[in-house]
């Protein structure tokens, strides 16, 4: 059996990145690993969040053996990305806001972003903005409130109007058309987000760029460990081992990790939803 891809974040927000990968390639087995401990990262220092991350994800490679790493956080994508290929031999996905579709999306030019402080602040997330968006104009928006109240709705809890109503106010004031979900979590909350903000905003998420992104570097592996054959070394009989242990490869396989002392039955039924059917606490990495 192949091994399994590794999808991390720190909290649920990552859920959304692991369905869109499922998608792409159901085969696959996957774990997946919340540092809910340290919630929200968008509050976090630079350095704390480096160094913690890197060392909470290095120690658990280490420990589990996996194909690949997806850094299904955008906070930390714009920090630990180099630090962590640096010290793994194994491909490491990260996150990008959808910057670049929104800005030939919108038909006014006037896009937003709603990212947690951490990404708004980002030399990267300006780089990208004037790279790709500098015909529109850009406004910025930063919560980490948003962060929390995906996490009450995964945790089982509603999230109401009102209390969508004081963090996404202003952008509904906006004249803006397009807007970017820079943070994994808010994908969560889309429909109360577009119930709200109602049909004259396009949410965007980097949810499907992600998974494309995950599903050519497993065709890439596969296609050299083929072409690594030597005539003939590819067999019938090798191609019919491959098969079955595709077949045999259950759907949707997949193990939560959490950092935190423990988590809630609402949170563990989330889990499962996305094919997490077993979850368990691993040390923390300070």
């Amino acid at each position: 059996m192949s091994k399994p891809i590794l999808v991390f974040d720190s909290g649920i927000g990552g859920l959304t990145i692991l369905d869109e990968i499922r998608q792409a390639l159901p085969n696959e087995s996957y774990i997946y690993l919340f540092d809910n401990a340290r919630l929200p990262y968008g509050e976090l220092a630079e350095q704390e969040l480096i160094s913690g991350c890197v060392a909470l994800i290095t120690d658990f490679v280490q420990k589990q053996s996996v194909s690949m790493v997806v850094i299904a956080c955008n906070t930390a994508s714009t920090l630990i990305l180099p630090s962590l290929r640096a010290v793994l031999n194994i491909p490491v996905v990260g996150v990008v806001p959808a910057i670049k579709p929104a800005a030939l999306l919108s038909r006014n030019k006037h896009i937003g972003l709603l990212a947690t402080p951490g990404t708004i602040k980002r030399a990267y997330t300006h780089e990208l903005i004037d790279q790709f968006a500098s015909g529109c104009s850009v406004e910025l928006y930063a919560s980490s409130e948003l962060v929390m109240l995906a996490e009450q709705k995964a945790a089982g809890n509603p999230v109401t109007q009102q209390e969508l109503a004081q963090i996404l106010s202003p952008i509904l004031e906006s004249e803006l058309d397009t807007l970017v979900l820079g943070c994994t979590h808010f994908p969560i909350l889309k429909q109360e987000m577009q119930e709200y903000l109602g049909d004259r905003v396009s949410l965007l998420d980097s949810g499907k760029a992600v998974a494309a992104r995950v599903l050519t570097l497993k065709l890439k592996t596969q296609q050299e460990w083929v072409l690594g054959k030597q005539d003939g070394e590819y067999s019938d009989v090798i191609r019919e081992r491959v098969e079955q242990e595709r077949k045999n490869t259950l759907h949707g396989t997949g193990l939560a990790y959490y950092t935190s002392e423990g988590i809630g039955q609402g949170l563990k039924k989330t889990l499962a939803k996305f094919g997490l059917s077993k979850s368990s606490r691993v040390s923390h990495s300070e």
